[in-house]
């Protein structure tokens, strides 16, 4: 039996949650599980408060690189996407993400919504046709991308570079600049073609796009960021892609494919409808123009530009209403960098859960995490310890140190009364202000109520001594009731840990003998309640596990790398570069510099920013390492730099000198001087 406090839950909402659509070109990873980690505990709280909520995801199918893949592999791209998604499918489902729909932007449905959309546009004139030049491999038969065109950097002469970008010197430059520009897929010395593209008007939309960037549908961080395109002007957007391509074709347009980033966001209207389809839902309640239904995105700040610019202008112009909110999360760095597949840290999610429990990852994302876009830093060092410490040693240990008792001297029942009513009282309590923190998406915050919680009912517990008084005759009721009040708080706890540790909860429940902890559940205090046989919710993270995935993900990497057909040769092989006299190199002016800052270049998938103290002076130097460091990771380290390299004018900025960094095929690494060296010392 239970005694129950009237429910005071709130009017139900109607909630519609996507999560980024993952490509269907590899595995899921860490970085990844981020922010499908987020979105599933903020869903499965709305769920637990009451709410119609419905999680839709699918996997991103089409583009250039999924068909030269599958044709790599000898299989057709049908194939590939359906086997990429099971995979995709088995490693959310170990990481309990539990979307309401799984689906493909290759689907009927996503063929009739961006047919839909574009003939909508079409009609209102928001569409333009025009030629443009571009890249041609002549062997392959079809035009290049940016990254399939390799070549010697036209800066500092450095081979084996993309065609935007040099991540030896950071310079950016047009394909049509590279020296020696050859195919990244057949070798063959690239063709300048012309083609008819179609475009998508965005301009057309400045004005609707600018009350909207400016009516809360986005963080504050990232509504700044849209501001700063905004005021340097819109382009239109080039949606087609030339045959051959992996896609839908353009409506009277033959030889011409929808570009897999126009029918990527209408992949969520598609797993929608799908879902509908199958449970009867009302599609239209959800998407109409004036609908009072709340549809949110969660996505990586890497794409905003596609999610926060171009999707609603496409939803505005199409008739369709635009998300209630699009919410962005920074990025996954391990131990201070960038997950590395020669330091073993670029994790592949079957890999870790092959290691690890994938709860432990879940509630330490949760701590960590904020409404912010800042990055999240998985320290490993700082992941057992806390994992160990909240939910082994505060949590768990509730239930343990308890459970025994109330077995042997209850006969496995609680008591008929509750011993401390304003202890469980403030305990039930509590649940608004940490709905409030679910809410608002700062997990970390309440993280941190429910940990203090966990510290008072271990701090009554070990005040009470129940493994004390059990030993004196006569006491055992008031063993009882301790121990049944410590049950009853650990009720509480897990009814506001389950978004984050679903499957503790399952377990909990049966532990607890309950049907449900949903939110409202925990005003219900357990009298006179059967419980089972305590049986351990969950155990202590050992080093020897984290150890063995970081060695099981360089071997992932070997793995990779006997897959590649043009694997480069060892570094014994490298030739070594044309020789210069000591005069030469004295010139060169080698300082100490103290990074002051470290940050993201919008716009550049190589470059960080990097704020340089020199004792005295500050200088600016744009710098390709973004694939090994995260900003926050750098900030205070020394390093060296060229003082004397004349300044550089790039896209993002004047650079003035340069830092000094080793390099191999997995990764780039700045030097780093001992730590008693000083800021403008120069290097001899």
């Amino acid at each position: 039996m239970s005694n129950s406090a009237s429910n005071t839950a709130n009017p139900s909402r109607k909630i519609l949650v996507t999560s980024a659509l993952p490509y269907a070109n590899g595995a899921i990873h860490l970085g990844h599980l981020l922010e499908y980690i987020q979105t599933d505990i903020w869903v499965r709280f709305q769920k637990s408060r009451g709410h119609q909520c419905h999680y839709v995801c699918a996997d991103d199918a089409h583009g250039t690189a999924i068909m030269l893949r599958a044709e790599q592999e000898g299989i057709t791209s049908e194939a590939l996407i359906e086997r990429v998604s099971r995979d995709h499918q088995d490693d959310f489902a170990r990481f309990g993400v539990g979307f309401d729909n799984y689906h493909s932007t290759h689907s009927p449905e996503n063929r009739h919504f961006s047919e839909l959309i574009y003939t909508r546009l079409r009609e209102k004139g928001h569409i333009a046709t025009r030629d443009i030049e571009q890249m041609y491999d002549p062997i392959k038969g079809l035009f290049l991308a940016d990254r399939f065109i390799k070549g010697t950097c036209p800066k500092c002469k450095t081979d084996d570079q993309y065609g935007d970008n040099c991540e030896a010197c950071g310079a950016t430059y047009t394909p049509a600049e590279l020296i020696d520009p050859v195919s990244a897929i057949s070798g063959a010395t690239p063709e300048v073609r012309s083609s008819t593209h179609y475009f998508f008007k965005l301009p057309d939309f400045a004005d609707f796009m600018q009350g909207w960037i400016n009516d809360g549908h986005v963080q504050p961080q990232i509504r700044n960021k849209l501001l700063e395109w905004f005021e340097s002007g819109f382009n239109e957007w080039d949606i087609s892609r030339d045959a051959p391509y992996f896609g839908f074709e353009i409506p009277d347009a033959p030889g011409k494919y929808f570009y897999v980033w126009l029918d990527a966001p209408i992949g969520y209207l598609a797993s929608f409808q799908n879902l509908c389809e199958r449970e009867g839902l009302d599609f239209d309640s959800y998407w109409q123009p004036g609908s009072d239904a709340e549809v949110y995105h969660f996505i990586g700040k890497d794409i905003v530009y596609f999610h926060a610019l171009f999707w609603p202008a496409m939803l505005h112009g199409a008739d369709f209403r635009t998300p209630t909110a699009v919410n962005c999360h920074g990025f996954v760095t391990v131990n201070g960098a960038k997950m590395s597949k020669s330091r073993g840290t670029f994790i592949k999610a079957a890999t870790y859960a092959e290691y690890l429990n994938p709860e432990y990852l879940r509630y330490y994302f949760a701590a960590k995490l904020t409404a912010g876009v800042d990055d999240l830093d998985l320290n490993l060092e700082d992941f057992a310890a806390r994992v160990n410490a909240d939910l082994v040693g505060k949590v768990v240990n509730i239930a343990s140190r308890c459970a025994g008792f109330v077995k042997k001297l209850g006969g496995g029942q609680l008591s008929a009364h509750c011993a401390q009513p304003q202890l469980v009282a403030r305990f039930i309590a509590a649940g608004d202000a940490i709905a409030e923190e679910f809410e608002a998406r700062e997990f970390g915050r309440a993280m941190r109520r429910i940990m203090e919680l966990a510290d008072e009912a271990n701090t009554y517990i070990a005040e009470a001594e129940p493994w004390v008084l059990a030993k004196q005759e006569g006491r055992e009721q008031e063993v009882l009731d301790i121990c049944s009040v410590g049950i009853n708080l650990f009720r509480q706890l897990m009814v506001y840990l389950a978004p984050v540790v679903p499957q503790m909860a399952d377990d909990a429940m049966a532990f607890l003998q309950l049907e449900s902890l949903d939110w409202e559940s925990r005003r219900d205090v357990l009298l006179g309640h059967a419980i089972a046989k305590f049986k351990p919710l969950m155990t202590r993270i050992e080093r020897d596990k984290i150890d063995g995935m970081i060695e099981a993900s360089k071997e992932d990497l070997a793995e990779e790398k006997k897959m590649k057909e043009t694997a480069k040769g060892p570094l014994a092989d490298d030739p070594i570069a044309e020789e210069i006299g000591f005069d030469d190199f004295s010139k060169v002016d080698l300082r100490i510099a103290r990074i002051a800052k470290a940050e993201y270049v919008e716009g550049a998938d190589k470059l960080l920013k990097l704020t340089l103290d020199l004792g005295g002076e500050t200088r600016t130097v744009f710098s390709g390492i973004r694939k090994a460091y995260a900003p926050e990771a750098l900030e205070g380290h020394l390093t060296v730099m060229v003082a004397n390299l004349a300044p550089r004018k790039m896209r993002f900025g004047i650079s003035e000198g340069m830092v000094l960094a080793a390099g191999n095929d997995d990764g780039i690494y700045l030097l780093e001087p001992h730590s008693g060296a000083e800021p403008g010392q120069r290097v001899t």
